[in-house]
């Protein structure tokens, strides 16, 4: 019987100790690691789409990962989306002319945001706000526009 009990124990350890290993994996897969940006700072970029863009989306600078989406919101007055980036201190020499685009990684994949630096001597700092953005791509609106661009084309009425 005391045998019985130990190997039961056992087992219950090895299955908590399983479901802590996937708890611990899905937040590595899901990237909501809290390590992500340290010392960072806070500015905003305003879109007029923002498309399936995340809080928590990456924010790249020439493909390397600088930082992630810290919030989004709709601007009440001017209808266009606010979007928060928490930028990593390491990267507080971003000019303050650098641009914003949301772009897609893949076909249809994970949305995230593309900074390009401008060429200004004065730095982004807290609270700037990044003028020059480019919407995300809605797919649908391409479709849209490429079946009307078919439908308003002339026939051709060669004889």
């Amino acid at each position: 019987m005391s045998n019985r009990k130990t190997v039961e124990g056992w087992v219950g350890i090895f299955v908590v100790a399983r479901v802590f290993a996937l708890g611990v994996l899905a937040f590595r897969v899901g990237n909501l690691a809290s390590a992500d940006v340290s010392d960072g700072y806070r500015v905003e970029a305003r879109f007029e789409n923002v498309g399936s863009l995340k809080v928590r989306s990456a924010i790249t600078l020439a493909g390397v990962r600088v930082g992630r989406v810290a919030a989004i919101h709709s601007d009440p007055e001017s209808f266009q989306a606010v979007v928060v980036l928490n930028i990593d201190g390491r990267y507080k020499n971003l000019p303050a002319d650098t641009s914003a685009s949301i772009l897609t990684s893949g076909l249809l994949g994970e949305q995230y945001i593309e900074l390009e630096p401008g060429g200004a001597e004065e730095p982004l700092k807290e609270g700037s706000r990044i003028k020059l953005t480019q919407s995300a791509m809605v797919l649908e609106k391409l479709v849209g526009r490429l079946l009307t661009a078919f439908i308003d084309k002339p026939a051709d009425n060669k004889k």
